[in-house]
């Protein structure tokens, strides 16, 4: 999954891709590059950030959604709002990621089951001003695993079909970096409810801190870590990695498939 941002203020690219042109002629390129979804995003999830009005998103995501969707891309709208949802679906986008799982918008789970499309559900606890806050876990795995499981529960309830739902652990929303090494560590555990795994670790501040420590690298020196982390979630069963530099981390993806495969009971 290709990072498509179309914001003046996401961590990494904002202002990057703010025009309908480059925010098209970027997607196409992620396309190219082996992207098999690109997410477009209309609204800043990053740490502190708050919300836009709902005519400024529609605005920024419609024309790039049409436009990708017109030239056979495959595309994922990246938003908790039902209308976005609903406007970006009749646009021609394929799928929903949503960061809230549905819990920034109850009337999301009957949007998604009336229109029949994939929905990303990530691990939430509160908007991403105040997130912080929230990383308070006994243990954070057990825990992100029992409050995605009861989110399944409560799509499945609105109508959702099983086969729609893909679950999303959430690193840094609400998770400290101690959180994301455990998650990632222990990715099986989410595997094991039997949905697919998307995972979203691409460029995020827990990378930084690891590579600078108490002077982080800035996100755009990220890649590499990103790749190793792509590479590890796909040999631990994620289905999906959600990433800005597509290329390098379908080639990660590559060989920890031929890594896995290699080592099935069967392969001869």
């Amino acid at each position: 999954m290709g990072i498509l941002n179309v914001t003046p203020d996401s961590f990494s690219d904002g202002g990057r891709y703010s025009s309908t042109t480059a925010a098209v002629e970027h997607g196409l390129a992620m396309a190219a590059d082996g992207a098999d979804v690109i997410d477009v995003g209309g609204e800043s999830t990053r740490p502190g950030a708050i919300r836009i009005p709902v005519d400024t998103e529609l605005a920024r995501v419609l024309p790039v959604v049409r436009d990708l969707s017109r030239c056979g891309v495959t595309v994922s709208i990246d938003t908790t709002r039902a209308v976005v949802a609903d406007a970006a679906a009749r646009a021609g986008a394929a799928m929903v990621n949503d960061v809230s799982g549905g819990l920034a918008d109850p009337a999301m789970a009957k949007c998604i089951a009336a229109a029949g499309l994939s929905y990303v559900a990530m691990h939430w606890r509160a908007p991403s001003r105040t997130m912080a806050q929230h990383a308070l876990y006994r243990d954070v795995v057990a825990d992100v695993v029992g409050e995605l499981g009861a989110r399944v529960e409560a799509l499945v309830d609105a109508g959702v079909k099983p086969n729609q739902i893909i679950l999303d652990p959430g690193l840094g929303f609400a998770k400290t970096a101690a959180h994301n090494w455990q998650l990632l560590s222990r990715l099986a555990e989410l595997v094991a409810l039997g949905y697919p795994v998307l995972l979203g670790a691409s460029r995020k501040s827990f990378l930084g801190e690891l590579l600078g420590g108490a002077t982080p690298v800035p996100p755009a020196a990220r890649d590499a870590a990103t790749v190793a982390a792509s590479a590890l979630a796909a040999a631990a069963g994620a289905f999906c990695v959600r990433v800005h530099d597509v290329a390098s981390s379908l080639d990660a993806v590559r060989v920890a498939d031929a890594w896995t495969a290699a080592s099935a009971p069967n392969h001869r």
